[in-house]
């Protein structure tokens, strides 16, 4: 049986289409995926939008369930459309088909894995997903947001790492901001009394207030990088920090900077980026949303090396001889999978390679 599912109109336009009886209030969807809940789609009637109200929908089995005394008229075209138009979901293997795979293939008598169970099958799959989403899938997500007047940006909520952050100009370019390594935003701004003692709350905690850090970087003349160090020396300048022993592309732009508040999840931009667009490219685990659980086919093999050897390793009394035989099976798959992933195309590569040896003339 083949592994595609939908027809052609499915796909390409996310709809499905069904012919009402004047009796049948019962529509069954055959999409893949399946919506997730009730406010993933949009249901017309002859063109008309259909309060969800009007109806009630079972994202296990896909059935579109209407009142039975108001099912859709005789010959009327009901049209199921997705909000959210996403399409290449074929190139990705979910966590259940994975974990249904491997139970399948390689668990059981006269196989390489006598008992499992399902649970810890999971477990591993799921640790696999995160392991491969940090180096070899590297999926990489990208927001698209607008600095405020606090000059801050929240981490997002499935983030993990950042990739990149650019702001963005007039044309949709983006512009490579880097992160700041002369300053910081201290996680902690301790109040002191006129001898520089530390002031105490009633339960003698520290008192703590806004840091004088943070709001003197917000105020940073940086639309040319050349906020001045006042306290040091007025002449030196952030951009010629690196004149005598080299520059670094922190002080050699002038796109902006940021720094990166680990502790309340934040990133923090001088004065310059009010106002602007950012786009922010980050990796996230791949375990955020039921939805994104799913590992791309290219490694689908080394997802299974994985598996099987974490199985084997965490049992106990396991000859040490079998464990390395899985481990390096494990690796080779790993090894392979991210050379698949790589995405290396050899015509691209070739023309990378006549630029890089044309001479240049003086």
């Amino acid at each position: 049986m083949g592994l595609i599912t939908q027809t052609a109109r499915q796909y390409y336009t996310l709809t499905e289409k069904f012919l009402g009886t004047g009796s049948l209030s019962t529509f069954t969807l055959t999409l893949d995926p399946l919506p997730l809940d009730i406010n993933s789609f949009i249901v017309f009637i002859n063109g008309n939008e259909i309060d969800d109200s009007n109806y009630t929908y079972s994202s296990g089995t896909g059935i579109i369930n209407f009142s039975p005394s108001t099912p859709p008229a005789a010959n009327a075209e009901v049209k199921v459309v997705l909000k959210n138009q996403k399409h290449g979901s074929y190139r990705y293997i979910s966590l259940n088909d994975i974990v249904s795979n491997f139970m399948v293939s390689y668990v059981g008598d006269d196989k390489i894995i006598n008992t499992a169970r399902t649970l810890d099958v999971i477990f591993h799959v799921k640790r696999a997903i995160q392991e491969f989403s940090y180096d070899i899938s590297r999926v990489e997500k990208i927001q698209e947001i607008e600095v405020g007047a606090t000059l801050t940006v929240p981490f997002p909520q499935d983030y993990v790492n950042y990739v990149q952050l650019s702001w963005v100009d007039t044309n949709g370019i983006e512009r490579i901001l880097y992160p700041s390594t002369n300053t910081s935003r201290p996680s902690q701004s301790i109040l002191q009394d006129s001898d520089a003692n530390y002031l105490y709350d009633n339960d003698d905690s520290l008192l703590t207030g806004t840091s004088i850090a943070t709001q003197r970087f917000k105020g940073i003349e940086n639309t040319d990088t050349t906020g001045l160090f006042d306290d040091l020396d007025n002449s030196l300048s952030v951009s010629g920090l690196g004149q005598r022993y080299g520059n670094n592309p922190e002080t050699t732009q002038s796109n902006g900077l940021f720094v990166i508040d680990e502790l309340n999840g934040q990133f923090g931009f001088s004065s310059n980026l009010q106002s602007q667009i950012l786009t922010l490219k980050y990796i996230s685990d791949g375990l955020g949303t039921d939805s994104e659980m799913k590992v791309h086919k290219l490694a689908e093999d080394a997802i299974y090396k994985y598996v099987s050897h974490a199985v084997i390793a965490s049992k106990a009394n396991m000859p040490e001889y079998i464990v390395n035989r899985f481990k390096k099976e494990r690796r080779a798959a790993m090894r392979n999978a991210k050379l698949r992933l790589s995405n290396m195309k050899s015509l691209e590569m070739a023309q990378i390679m006549r630029g890089k040896s044309k001479q240049i003339k003086h």
